[in-house]
């Protein structure tokens, strides 16, 4: 399969999965969100749930410091990459995969690329776990109130970054 048509088959299979039963008029507390970006040739994306802060201690509150966590809200949170990336130095092949992160209160948050995708957030599986990338994390000059993943160019590679509340947590990559 072509790697255009490859990232296309991607995302209209995210797009057609059920989002879960949502009363009509209601807004959804999680809304879903879709990061897309072209860096040095490589397509990239990322589908998962935004939640907002509304009032919460974030980090080492609703989620707990030091343990694995959905990187987003409800559904697994899905990277797509066309074309082989080597992200903070590992290896990452072409595919589809579930992006989990480890919030650590000392020391580097660790971002978790895991093989299994297509399941419930809280359906992690650590056997599954291609690798665990450390990243940088930084304070923001306002808190966010909703989450956000950002996927940007970066000099000849670049930026997979993690932001909310008061923390920017951000791990560079290139493409193969």
């Amino acid at each position: 399969m072509k790697p255009t048509s490859f990232f296309v088959a991607a995302v209209i299979a995210i797009s057609a999965a059920p989002l879960g039963a949502q009363d009509a008029g209601q807004p959804v507390a999680s809304p879903r969100d879709t990061t897309r970006a072209t860096v040095a040739g490589a397509h990239l994306l990322v589908d998962y749930g935004r939640p907002s802060k509304r009032g919460r201690a974030i980090f080492g509150g609703l989620v707990p410091w030091s343990q694995v966590w959905r990187t987003g809200a409800n559904a697994a949170t899905t990277f797509v990459t066309d074309k082989p990336l080597v992200i903070g130095g590992t290896a990452v092949p072409a595919g589809t995969y579930t992006l989990y992160s480890v919030p650590n209160q000392t020391g580097p948050w660790l971002l978790v690329v895991n093989k299994q995708n297509k399941q419930w957030g809280t359906e992690y599986h650590q056997d599954q776990d291609l690798a665990r990338i450390p990243m940088t994390t930084t304070s923001v000059s306002a808190p966010v109130e909703k989450f956000a993943i950002e996927v940007a160019p970066d000099g000849s590679g670049g930026v997979i970054a993690l932001v909310w509340d008061t923390t920017r947590a951000s791990v560079p990559f290139r493409v193969q």
